[in-house]
Parts: structure tokens; sequence; C-alpha cells
């Protein structure tokens, strides 16, 4: 499993067969680019509401490698997220996830849905826009009761997956969690980043009354 993280943080990549970079797992970042429109930790509403950042201290780790300190931590040994962007006129949320999402051994869904769902739902938000690029694995647990009850909170809303890793959507499918989650097929948006949060959303919510109607 060790193994496998070092690999997946530390890719290289090639030009004329010339190491151009290498990315590890300290210099994996949140993106930024919307804290003129948005910063948690600012936000009276947030679960993440006052807390403060230490970028010259790495405390926390994944398996035993240090982590940027901007990522969220939520209780679990592998899953970090952050809250990119929130509107609680419109009811939704951008998330960005990190880590390894483990049901099976640290039962992650369980820390997600009490640390950083339920506050929210309880301030309104029943639209979830879950990106993930950076969540390198999935492992499954036997019970899906956190997800049900995830996807009865929203209601007449929804939770969306963009750009999570096909393996990962295999293993999500495997254990039946397209019932509750939507990803795949149009909701890989590869450009997310060219967009400004409102038109991100505008853009999967119109992807979304397209797979709902």
């Amino acid at each position: 499993m060790v193994g496998n993280i070092v690999y997946a943080f530390s890719v290289f990549l090639y030009i004329d067969f010339k190491p151009i970079q290498t990315f590890v797992m300290q210099e994996i970042e949140p993106y930024y680019n919307w804290e003129k429109h948005y910063i948690a930790s600012d936000d009276e509403r947030s679960p993440f509401y006052g807390r403060t950042y230490n970028l010259e201290y790495y405390e926390n780790t994944i398996y035993g490698y240090y982590i940027h300190p901007l990522w969220d931590h939520i209780g679990s040994e592998t899953l970090y997220v952050k809250i990119l962007y929130a509107d609680y006129k419109k009811r939704f949320v951008i998330i960005e996830m990190f880590g390894e999402w483990n049901d099976a051994l640290h039962n992650d869904i369980m820390f997600l849905k009490r640390q950083v769902i339920d506050p929210i739902v309880n301030e309104g938000i029943n639209q979830f826009v879950l990106l993930g690029e950076n969540v390198l694995d999935f492992h499954g647990g036997n019970e899906d009761d956190y997800y049900s009850e995830w996807f009865d909170d929203v209601e007449d809303g929804w939770i969306v997956a963009i750009n999570f890793r096909e393996h990962v959507e295999e293993q999500w499918k495997k254990y039946r969690l397209d019932y509750y989650i939507n990803f795949g097929g149009t909701l890989h948006l590869n450009n997310w980043r060219t967009l400004q949060p409102e038109p991100l959303y505008e853009l999967v919510k119109n992807l979304m009354v397209r797979r709902l109607t």
C-alpha cells in the first residue's frame, strides 16, 4: 500500500525522455485561485471557520508522508478536503478532495459526513460538487448507511463527483455507490480550473438536469 501511495505522489513528467518535474505530496496544494471569491476559514457558516494555517510547518501526513498544510484534516488518517466555494443562496458547495478514500479500514465516509457534510447541510446546502483528481484510491466498506443518509439529506439536490480516477469510479460501481453519487461521462471536466465557481456550478447543474430528465 505504501509503495502505491509513494508512486502515486511521485510522478515524473518526461519531454524527449528528460524529466522536467517531480511532484511529491508536499507540493500538491488545494486549488487557491478562487480565494478572492471565498475562503472557508473566513466563512462563519463553514465547518472550518476560524482555522489557521502555518505554511512553514508541515504537520499532517498520509502513510508517513507530509502533505501541504492547506489541506483540512477531517479526522481521517488518509483523506483530506478543502472547501473551495460555497453559495448559500443557490445552495451549492464545491469541495476538493485529496489522499485515499478508505471506508474499509478508516470509515472515511463517516468522517466526511459528520465533520463536513452535516454542518453544511444544516446551513441549507443540497448540491455538492466533489473534485477528486487527487484522490488516489478508494476502498469500499460493507455498509452504505452514510451515503444513503447523505443522499436523503440533499432531497431535490444532488451529489456530483468530477474527475475522479477511473479505478476509483469502478470501485464505486462495485459497491453500488453510483446510486448516491453522480460521476463519469460528461462529468469528467478537465477544464474546470479555467472556470470561475459560479460558471462551473451552472455547467454541472445543466449536466445534472440532462441526466435526471
